[in-house]
């Protein structure tokens, strides 16, 4: 087997994931969107800004990523 720097890629098959959501959130979720719009130009739903902002939550946390490589490395 060839020796590649690049490893195997991990698992990327979309989980779909529903959940219900309070009016304010929403309406929260909906002005970001727009000026999320206003900003880049680039019309995008709520449902596909979502994740992105799931993502740049829990990579913001500190305190999440500390205590999740220390799962992994028991």
């Amino acid at each position: 087997m060839a020796d590649l720097k690049l490893s195997k890629l991990p698992d990327r098959t979309p989980v779909k994931l529903a959940i219900s959501v309070a009016p304010e959130l929403m309406a929260a979720l909906t002005d970001y969107a727009a000026i999320y719009e206003q900003t880049y130009g680039t019309e995008e739903a709520v449902a596909d800004l979502v994740p992105a902002m799931l993502q740049s939550f829990l990579q913001g946390d500190r305190g999440f990523v500390r205590a999740r490589s220390g799962r992994k490395s028991s």
